[in-house]
Parts: structure tokens; sequence; C-alpha cells
């Protein structure tokens, strides 16, 4: 018997846009379907032009219609979703930014939309990844611990917040922008996570000079304007310190949890402890120290502490949390940051990729931080 159209629909409808993870029937990007004998012909309507994963939508949806009975091919022809249509895709996915507003503005609330994450019912756990200083590897740590939470089949968002130091896209190997759909932000994917930066807005070798306000603003863009999907896990790589973004991220995700990165050095513990003391000081849950840099592995299969001992113990005794592992400096680790190869991905069996995967595990075994403090002010 010849397929029917509504049987070429509902074949379709587990098709998922690549991108934004609906399906294509929901979001009414097919927009036609033609039937002639056993070919079929689908018109699928794009969100942009140029959309950057056009050919793996053709080929979800080939796959999609010639697995029917009855169906020997399948072509698939595109047209572009008008700027009306794009705002009911935004819509439908991230809610009405002006009734959004005008809503907190009823309420006392300060102008925008409000940041999904702060939520108390938010299913989301936002990692804060800090250090008291830059150069021991925070970036590393969050672009692998982000892969490895992937790997354990959580869906994970990464918020670059390092707005001055950004390095988060190159570690992760993206090369796209984010996609824009009536400007609402569909974040670029790689090895399963989902990330954002000031690398996708600013070259790499031009510095951002900006004061407090505006990176205050843009930080709450990265959190409200893209699209994040509800994510298991947002991981956000704080910038080394305690200024201006550290203090905003503690009042836009009331309910985070800080891992300190720490090398063995104990000056750099000593100033890593900093961010902690800062991280108690506004009311969020210090869960753990990570050591990096632990040491170095020769050829003769010794272990070598170029930059000493026992700075991470130290300073995970001083806050009362555990150390939850010790990441040794190998050359495979470093050289993956520099060609968006996460070493959890590329050499998965290894030492390091193995201390990152105990970093995740024990992340998903705790139990999220409960409290709660939305009237946190920060001056």
């Amino acid at each position: 018997m010849a397929v029917t159209e509504s049987q070429v629909i509902e074949a379709l409808r587990p098709v998922e846009d690549p991108e934004l993870h609906r399906s294509i029937v929901e979001l009414d990007m097919v927009r036609q379907v033609d039937i002639n004998g056993d070919h079929v012909q689908v018109l699928v309507a794009l969100t942009i032009a140029g959309c950057p994963l056009r050919n793996e939508i053709d080929n979800r949806v080939k796959g999609a219609v010639t697995a029917l009975d009855g169906v020997n091919d399948a072509a698939v022809e595109f047209t572009v979703m008008t700027d009306e249509e794009r705002a009911k895709v935004r819509e439908l996915l991230h809610g009405n930014p002006a009734a959004t507003a005008g809503s907190q503005q009823a309420h006392g609330h300060a102008e925008g939309r409000a940041i999904p994450f702060a939520d108390p019912s938010s299913k989301t756990r936002s990692l804060l990844i800090a250090s008291g200083k830059g150069g021991v590897g925070k970036s590393s740590v969050t672009a692998n611990v982000a892969v490895a939470l992937a790997q354990e089949g959580h869906s994970v968002a990464v918020v670059d917040a390092d707005v001055w130091g950004f390095s988060i896209p190159r570690m992760l190997g993206v090369n796209r922008p984010p996609t824009v759909i009536d400007e609402m932000l569909i974040p670029p994917e790689t090895y399963g996570v989902h990330c954002i930066s000031m690398g996708f807005f600013a070259k790499e070798d031009q510095p951002v000079i900006w004061r407090g306000p505006m990176l205050h603003k843009a930080l709450e863009q990265f959190l409200t304007d893209v699209y994040w999907n509800d994510p298991d896990y947002l991981v956000v790589d704080l910038p080394p310190g305690t200024g201006d973004i550290s203090l905003s991220l503690a009042q836009f995700l009331p309910r985070g949890e800080v891992y300190v990165v720490t090398t063995p050095q104990p000056a750099a513990q000593r100033v890593a402890q900093r961010a902690a003391f800062m991280a108690e000081k506004v009311n969020l849950d210090v869960k753990g120290v990570i050591e990096n840099m632990s040491w170095f592995t020769g050829d003769d299969g010794k272990h070598y502490p170029i930059f000493g001992g026992g700075g991470g113990q130290e300073l995970a005794d001083r806050l009362e949390v555990p150390l939850l592992a010790k990441i040794p400096l190998v050359p495979d680790l470093r050289e993956g940051g520099d060609t968006g190869r996460p070493i959890v991905h590329e050499a998965p069996d290894s030492e390091a990729a193995q201390a990152f995967k105990s970093i995740a595990r024990h992340i998903i075994e705790t139990k999220p931080t409960k409290r709660f403090h939305p009237e946190l002010k920060i001056l």
C-alpha cells in the first residue's frame, strides 16, 4: 500500500532539530509532503537562512521517511521561516521577553527576563569553577569536567564567564558562533556540551575593556537570552579572583556550588582560599577542591612534584570539604586544550582523564545544594 501523508508526518515527529532538540513537527518546520508512488518529497522550513546544520536535518528527515514501508526514495527541499514565524518559535521555546519583563516590573523586580537557574524549581545544578589566581588550569578543568558529565549521560551547558581570558570555545573545539533566532541565542554544541562565551563576540586579540555594569549585563544576557533548554548541569568558568563577575554570578545563581582549583604549591593555595572565602561570604556552598598539575610522570615512571605538594589537601582541610582529585601535569592535557580535543574524549583511559571522570561522578553522586537566598544583594 502507498504511504499516506499522515504516516509521513508521524514518522517525522521524533525527528529533532539538532540545535533546538525539539521535534521539527512541533516547531512547524514541516511545511509540505508530496507523495508520488514510492517517492516522498518533504518541504522543511529552516529557522534561519544558512542554517549550519542543514545537512544534518536533511539526513534525519530522509532516514525517517525511507524507513517507512512503501517508501523507496525521499527528497528534502528547504525554505526559510519568516520573521513572524521565528518569533513564534522563540516564544514557544523561550517565552515572550516583553511579557516576562512586564511581569517582573509589576512585582517590583528589575527590568529584564528572569534568570531560569535562580528559580527554586529549576532542575539545573550550577557548578562554579573558581580559582584565586590565573594559570592554575581552571578552564581546562571546566572543559573536561563538563565533557565528563556529558559522557555520563547528562545534559550540560558551559558559560565562559572569564570575560577577559575567554578560552572555552577553543578548548571545546567550537568553530562556529551561536545561531540567532529572533534575538534568542542557540549555543553551539560539541562533545555533548553547549557553550556560550565572550569569545563568540570578540576576536582573540581584542581586549575586553569594560566596567562592572557592562560585565554584569553581559553575564545576565548569557543566562537569559540563550536557549539552554533546562540542562542538568550549568558549568561556569569563573575568572580568577574575587571581582565584579564573581559577585554578579553569586547574585544570579544563588544556589551555585563552588569548586576551587589550585596547584599543589602552598603559595597558590593561599591565594585560592580567598575565592573560597568570598563564596562563603555571599552564601554559596564550597563543595570541593581540585588540585591541578599535581605531578609530572617521567620516562622512568616516577612522579615528580614540580609545583610542590600538599597544597590541595591543605586547602580542602581548611575549608572542611573533600579534595576531589589530583590531576597530573601531562602534555596531552595541554595539547587537547590548544586543539579543542579534551583529554577525557581523546584519551579516556589516561590518568588525567580518569581524574576528571572521578570528579564528575562525585558531583553526580553528591546531593545538590538546597540553600536559597533570593534576597541576596551585592553592592
